[in-house]
């Protein structure tokens, strides 16, 4: 009876493997990778401020004012090129329609015009290079906006 019992054993055995695999859970796995640009470039800066400063309604001529970015590019290119742009700020209303929001009033805007120069260019590997940007208020715009502080935040993205 002992060699009859082992072929039964074994089925048994078998039979439960089979049984636990029915049961069985399965996954996935998500893999990626990014292969970063041959250029490579950064912002030097972190952060700049374009202030337009206290503006009289009364007299209302056009203001302009700049701020000043720096970007470097480093990688396997030299020289690298690269392209910035911005994304038309917070309270935008379409393209190169940016708006200053007020701080108290929320449904009151102030219109103004924003320039990347150097926008795209090719520059010399791991030199520091300048972005000039450039604000510009209407006088007819802030003539007749409501007293009070007006912001906006415009994120730019170098590529590569």
């Amino acid at each position: 009876m002992r060699t009859s019992a082992k072929p039964i054993l074994l089925l048994l055995l078998l039979l439960s493997i089979a049984q636990g695999a029915a049961f069985a859970a399965t996954t996935t796995i998500n893999v990626s990778a990014t292969i970063l640009s041959k250029s490579n470039c950064k912002f030097s800066t972190n952060t700049a401020n374009l202030a337009f400063g206290n503006l009289d309604p009364l007299a209302a001529p056009d203001v302009t004012r700049q701020a000043t970015l720096t970007f470097v590019c480093n990688g396997k290119d030299d020289p690298a090129t690269y392209l910035i742009t911005d994304d038309d700020g917070q309270h935008e209303t379409g393209l190169n329609r940016n708006r200053m929001q007020h701080g108290v009033v929320p449904s009151a805007y102030l219109l103004y015009s924003f320039a990347l120069n150097p926008a795209s260019g090719t520059v010399p590997k791991g030199m520091t290079q300048t972005l000039t940007v450039t604000g510009t208020l209407l006088g007819n715009d802030y003539r007749v906006a409501i007293e009070g502080t007006y912001t906006d935040v415009v994120t730019l993205t170098i590529n590569p």
